[in-house]
């Protein structure tokens, strides 16, 4: 009969933990080894969550008193009934922690049953962080050793983001490439996923590469609410010239150099249904070694304040203006637009290259 209870609660979606009157460990189901990734079916309590206590003994540290696991079957046990309470543990998915709420029930006078509640919940938290995992892959590396030197920030306002920055390398060139799709979360998420894997890295010229990507847009056959704004560079340094071109990208980019800061935009729609044949094309310009280039998305320049005043252009350019590198705009940045928001709607991303 035991093992046919031991097989019945396996088959539950939600987890299970017993212990008995001395708080060991005697039974853990399936549901909470494969939402966990523990091993343990049974033991002490620090096989079950992150431990960084050093005493070998569970229960017997000094932070084993503010254990959240450890603390929920106590006040069970002292209030001599049910008690509740949100406790955090790793997922297997990366190690990714997430809030659980537990609710323990006395099983006669030696057991407890803590039931994990709102398992629903738990399952779309859990899959929002192997997302967000996943989507943290598809972020170029922080720096660029190979090629032009750059710095980025992304900020997204969800776990999971709508922007998608991209730096790589092309016959001896830096290519940089930034995307805004519409709408935010989970369906931003799986668009931004698209944008990444439809964008051409082959294509030498930043346009072409767009009238790809916005061929490809069309096989979605989406709505006219889904688009996505993008501009791509193609950086020559033995010209010391920028090849680019824009696609509905609402931020400019901007360039400054030893005269000043030069607002770089073209008039084109987004990667859409709006204009499926729209030809995209490449523009020019040049630059001096020591001049630093911005992509960036809207979201930096629409920013509001709890007043509700915009972050601004100006502010990003007079920052620019201040910077001596990539990396120090993107520090001063994101520290400026961070303290003069506090919060965000939409996601932030800006690149700066250092140009040689």
């Amino acid at each position: 009969m035991r093992k046919f209870f031991r097989t019945v609660l396996d088959k539950i979606p939600t987890a299970v933990i017993v212990v008995d009157d001395k708080l060991r460990v005697r039974f853990t189901n399936r549901a909470l080894l494969d939402y966990f990734g523990t091993q343990a079916r049974k033991g002490v309590m620090r096989d079950l969550i992150s431990c960084e206590e050093p005493s070998k003994a569970c229960g017997e540290g000094v932070r084993c008193r503010d254990c959240p696991l450890r603390l929920l079957f106590l006040s069970a046990r002292n209030n001599k009934g049910s008690a509740f309470r949100r406790i955090v543990l790793n997922t297997k998915d990366g190690g990714a922690r997430i809030t659980c709420p537990f609710r323990v029930s006395p099983m006669g006078k030696k057991y407890m049953v803590a039931i994990m509640e709102n398992v629903q919940e738990a399952e779309i938290t859990r899959e929002l962080y192997s997302a967000q995992s996943i989507q943290q892959k598809l972020l170029p590396p922080p720096h660029n050793w190979d090629g032009t030197p750059y710095s980025y920030m992304y900020i997204p306002c969800r776990a999971i983001g709508g922007d998608l920055p991209d730096v790589y390398q092309l016959e001896g060139n830096t290519m940089g490439f930034l995307a805004d799709v519409s709408g935010k979360g989970i369906s931003a998420g799986m668009l931004s996923a698209f944008v990444k894997a439809g964008w051409n890295k082959s294509d030498v010229s930043p346009s072409k590469a767009l009238r790809g990507l916005n061929s490809k847009f069309q096989e979605l056959n989406l709505d006219e609410s889904n688009y996505v704004t993008a501009a791509a560079i193609r950086i020559d340094n033995a010209k010391r010239q920028i090849r680019y071109s824009l696609a509905g990208h609402n931020a400019p980019m901007l360039l400054k150099s030893g005269s000043g800061i030069n607002e770089i935009e073209m008039n084109a729609p987004p990667v859409s249904n709006w204009i499926p044949d729209f030809g995209y094309e490449d523009q020019f310009i040049s630059y001096r070694k020591g001049d630093i280039l911005v992509m960036m998305t809207d979201g930096i320049i629409e920013s509001r304040n709890p007043k509700g005043e915009m972050f601004s252009l100006e502010r990003v350019e007079e920052i620019l203006r201040k910077a001596e590198s990539a990396e120090t705009f993107i520090e001063r940045l994101r520290a400026s637009v961070t303290d003069f928001c506090g919060t965000f709607s939409d996601d932030l991303t800006a690149i700066a290259f250092d140009l040689q």
